[in-house]
């Protein structure tokens, strides 16, 4: 297969969707891969690292798009990108379509076979390629909220462990999954007083056993987390619900509630952001101040540390491109049920029901593409 991995040219965004090992790992099994010149620089891969590894460097976006059968990338397209997709090309990579109506479109209009990493889901309900990058951001929270919990930065004034005869600052955390226990876990290694929150009680009783005292379990409920922001200094949202919309648990009128200063980063804001007064910001312009109330919710926070996150990420997606390399899109996802649920649109139809239910658009069943070719 003709492999291309283009140079992600959203803002700020460093990440390389394949790294030279990768590069040589593709190559071993026959196919042939593309880099665009330069795409590997922001996670400190230069393009001769590439070339010793078996690609081919293109000068072009364009000529990426142009020759690649498979193109691997990291975040979504953006508008420049739309017209360069093609009827029938394999683009895997994080879509987010749920939080783009825009992007859904351009997708269904393009025709092209989009497989969205944050859909690729396991028996066990686990989302094996949303997980290293939820565990870079659930930790990333801590230390953005840190930061702009100075005063400098229109936060509080507060820091975050406090010192001898001070108490430490309140963080409260929304969700107990990948996100939310990473940003337990540092915080309270920081000596902040943690309360993480979620609707499930068995990972709740699970997350109890596994965290340090100065972590507190509690029933996610809205009556609760308007108890709670009341006193929180920092709150993380990291509630996920997968390739659907991420549910508002903070509406604006909690925000009168809070002290002037209180730090919130949305970390679900790839799939809309959890609270109401949410919008995605860049990491060259991360905050806003509504209500006196700092906003992060940069929609791809990772990009902050692409070399720990690229390998992070390479080593989870790497076997899955493999085998839509080695079988083609259609075997593969008919022998992998993992990767046939990151399967979002086929040739202009949406086949993953969080999109469609979205956007209010027709569901198609994905087996309609999936079925063995009748043999004559």
């Amino acid at each position: 297969m003709i492999i291309g991995v283009p140079k992600e040219i959203k803002t700020n965004e460093n990440r390389v969707a394949v790294t030279p090992a990768g590069v040589a790992e593709l190559k071993k099994h026959g196919h042939q891969v593309y880099v665009q010149a330069g795409a590997g620089e922001g996670s400190g891969f230069a393009d001769k690292t590439y070339i010793q590894a078996g690609a081919e460097i293109l000068p072009t976006i364009e000529a990426t798009y142009g020759i690649a059968e498979m193109i691997i990338k990291v975040k979504e397209p953006i508008a420049s990108e739309y017209g360069l997709i093609k009827e029938n090309q394999l683009v895997f990579t994080y879509f987010h379509f749920a939080s783009s109506e825009e992007l859904t479109h351009a997708m269904i209009k393009s025709k092209a076979i989009c497989l969205a990493y944050e859909t690729v889901e396991k028996s066990d309900r686990s989302l094996p390629l949303l997980v290293p990058m939820s565990e870079v951001a659930g930790r990333m929270s801590i230390q953005a909220g840190a930061k702009y919990l100075e005063k400098t930065h229109k936060g509080r004034g507060i820091l975050l462990g406090g010192v001898a005869g001070v108490k430490p600052a309140n963080v409260l955390v929304l969700g107990g999954g990948i996100v939310g226990t990473q940003a337990a876990k540092m915080a309270a290694g920081l000596g902040a007083n943690v309360t993480i929150m979620d609707i499930s009680l068995a990972r709740l009783r699970y997350l109890e056993d596994i965290m340090p005292t100065n972590v507190d379990t509690l029933v996610s409920n809205e009556y609760n987390i308007r108890e709670m922001v009341q006193s929180a200094d920092l709150i993380i949202g990291g509630v996920l619900i997968p390739g659907a919309k991420a549910p508002r648990l903070i509406t604006r009128d909690m925000l009168s509630t809070m002290k002037p200063g209180t730090v919130m980063v949305d970390v679900a804001i790839d799939q809309g952001g959890c609270f109401e007064t949410s919008k995605p910001t860049t990491h060259a312009d991360p905050v806003y101040i509504i209500d006196d109330v700092v906003h992060y919710c940069v929609a791809n926070m990772p990009g902050a540390v692409p070399y720990t996150s690229t390998l992070a990420l390479t080593n989870s997606t790497l076997p899955y491109a493999l085998q839509l390399a080695n079988k083609g899109w259609k075997k593969a996802c008919r022998e992998n049920h993992e990767l046939q649920l990151g399967l979002n649109v086929i040739n202009g139809d949406v086949v993953y029901n969080g999109v469609a239910e979205a956007w209010n658009l027709p569901l198609v069943d994905v087996n309609n593409y999936l079925e063995l070719e009748t043999v004559h």
